[in-house]
């Protein structure tokens, strides 16, 4: 009866937190869209710079030498070309998928920056869509299955003897 509970309860906690992955999902794209737009803005201003002075990106890049803060800021702005471009990418391959399709590429786009942003100000919310409900359900089996089978084996040693009335070291010989 209690295994029954504790595995109910794991289904709860499973169906709340997996319920919530489409909203996440949706959540870190606006970011992520956020993001990318303020570096295009950057780049755009560096970019306008170097072409007033008749230069390329690349060879804007190449004479920011000559002292400490040159090279670092030539540094800084070849990683920042860098991220755009994986920014772009990710962008890409979310837009337009639906929920499974977010949550299942999420983890392989994911930005460290953004993803954590998205964690410190992520909002629940209720998941009033079918994809919602199935990611509920989901959650709920899959927290249960788990709970219920840690919970089991771990019952395993304290288990008697499908004999009844007999412990398996009080048995008789045969």
């Amino acid at each position: 009866m209690i295994l029954r509970a504790f595995a109910l309860a794991g289904g709860f906690v499973g169906a709340v937190s997996t319920s919530q992955l489409p909203e996440y999902s949706q959540q870190y794209l606006q970011r992520l869209g956020g993001a990318k737009d303020a570096l295009e803005q950057v780049i755009a201003d560096f970019d306008a710079s170097a072409a007033a002075v008749g230069l390329s990106r690349a060879d804007a890049l190449d004479q920011m030498q000559g002292s400490a803060f040159m090279d670092r800021r030539r540094a800084d702005m070849a990683a920042t070309f860098v991220r755009y471009e994986k920014l772009t990418e990710a962008q890409v391959a979310l837009t337009g998928q639906g929920a499974f399709m977010r949550v299942y590429l999420l983890p392989r786009v994911t930005d460290p920056q953004i993803a954590q942003a998205t964690f410190r100000s992520f909002e629940p919310a209720m998941p009033l869509t079918f994809t919602g409900l199935l990611f509920t359900v989901a959650g709920f089996v899959l927290g249960a299955a788990l709970i219920g089978g840690v919970l089991g084996f771990l019952g395993l040693p304290f288990r008697r003897s499908r004999r009844v009335g007999a412990w398996p070291d009080q048995q008789a010989a045969p």
